[in-house]
């Protein structure tokens, strides 16, 4: 059957390309939704027989997007709709529509087989949706397997979607990753000419969005998103090289403490409350006694002023009558408890991210990190504004929330800078050859 429609290079490559695992995303008006719908049923004309699935994050979004496109583009003469069960059928082939609304709706597809899913905006889902799909890319029929993915910046998965894609490596190249090939292809609006074409006043409107959210939709740059918290967070401007750290500078540690994770900080504080965050240790399913000793061994033996930790730790169990605190302090760790007020400690975390003078006026943020604390690198732009509290950091997905609430901890613990180590007497004299006459008063 002959297709006739115009698209980019881009879409070209997103059809065409070998790679297992694809994502097609970036700025608003990319063509990326149309590309979707249009490989599918290339697709699945020419692999008779195969098994598609598209998905959405609720059936609602579905109606109002894909829906509708695949609708304008499938020619009645080859594909047929069931709109009871939601089933495009092509030949032999069928593509569904689907959706995953929360964690447990996975287990609708538990026992499914698919040739091809697709993520229509894979950002809204998060990570474990995402990759327990992919199990479900599976079956004997001789097809091409992908998972295709098309997305703009913001919301739940964006930290999965930027790790996944976009760190790993060059753009428009296919890379080897564990699991099998991805692929990123950037949108940009410029890639979509159709577009620009039929509503030229397009791009003019964006400019009414705040900047953060036009810098992510227009220029697809995925360290901008949609719902971001700390958009005071700049890779380039926070994270820095480890350096010699002086030893007078007060140290601090700051931990986030679950059986699901132990996230712990060490902070160096100089005489003007420049802080960096120094060593971190990221590790689940530590016991007390375990966890106790994976943070003494991880010290080194410094000298640390505060170990802060939020007061829920001071909570006493029911069983023991003992509280976590009590129970790290038999290991020989004390803790130092924090109110742990979540919107005052995030506005002063924010205040620390903003870049201010130096005593030479080089403008430079209250707190920068080590590039080697690699998960709080990871997880700190990935946090989201609160639907229900803009003013609050949203909790889902956990998994994002430990290492920033540990360094919220930090700021809440009020830690005090550094002082200047004092010059004895002795160290101003010299000898007279070199200092010249000293009078004593």
């Amino acid at each position: 059957m002959n297709l006739d429609f115009q698209i980019t290079p881009k879409q070209q490559l997103f059809m065409d390309t070998d790679a297992f695992e694809v994502l097609y995303g970036g700025a608003a008006g990319g063509g990326k939704t149309f590309i979707q719908a249009l490989d599918a049923l290339v697709y699945a004309l020419r692999y008779q027989g195969s098994r598609q699935l598209i998905l959405r994050r609720t059936f609602k979004e579905l109606e109002r997007s894909m829906v509708p496109q695949t609708m304008e583009l499938y020619p009645a003469s080859v594909a047929s709709y069931n709109t009871s069960k939601h089933i495009w059928k092509i030949g032999k082939s069928t593509i569904e529509m689907g959706y995953i609304a929360t964690e447990g709706d996975v287990q609708q597809y538990q026992s499914a087989e698919y040739d091809v899913i697709r993520f229509d905006e894979m950002t809204h889902f998060t990570e474990s949706m995402y990759t327990y799909m992919i199990s479900r890319v599976r079956g004997t029929r001789p097809f091409p397997r992908h998972v295709k993915s098309t997305a703009n910046p913001g919301s739940v998965g964006h930290t999965n979607a930027k790790s996944r894609f976009i760190d790993i490596g060059a753009p428009m190249e296919v890379h080897r990753c564990e699991g099998g090939t991805r692929l990123f292809i950037p949108a940009k609006l410029e890639d979509n000419p159709f577009l620009l074409t039929k509503d030229p006043q397009y791009e003019e409107r964006m400019k009414n969005l705040p900047r953060e959210i036009y810098i992510a939709l227009r220029e697809g740059n995925w360290d901008y998103y949609v719902g971001q918290y700390f958009t005071e967070f700049k890779r380039e401007l926070h994270v820095v090289r480890p350096f010699e750290i002086p030893a007078w500078w007060r140290r601090y540690v700051a931990i986030d403490y679950g059986l699901d994770m132990l996230a712990a900080y060490w902070i160096a504080v100089d005489e003007n409350d420049y802080a960096v965050v120094y060593r971190e240790v990221y590790q689940p399913d530590l016991i007390i006694p375990e966890a106790a000793k994976r943070l003494l061994n991880a010290n080194c033996n410094d000298d640390i002023t505060a170990w802060f930790a939020p007061k829920d730790l001071w909570n006493r169990r029911q069983e023991t009558g003992k509280s976590v605190s009590d129970l790290f302090a038999e290991y020989g760790l004390y803790l130092s408890k924090v109110s742990n007020g979540r919107v005052a400690g995030w506005y002063e975390l924010k205040r620390r991210l903003q870049p201010v003078p130096d005593v030479d006026g080089t403008l430079r943020p209250k707190l920068q990190i080590f590039d080697t604390c690699l998960n709080l690198i990871r997880t700190l732009p990935g946090l989201q504004h609160n639907e229900k509290n803009p003013n609050d950091t949203a909790t889902e997905p956990h998994e994002l929330t430990h290492g920033p609430d540990a360094i919220r901890y930090f700021c809440d613990g009020c830690p005090l800078p550094a002082e200047l180590p004092r010059v004895r007497d002795e160290d101003y004299l010299s000898t007279e050859e070199e200092m010249g006459n000293v009078f004593s008063y």
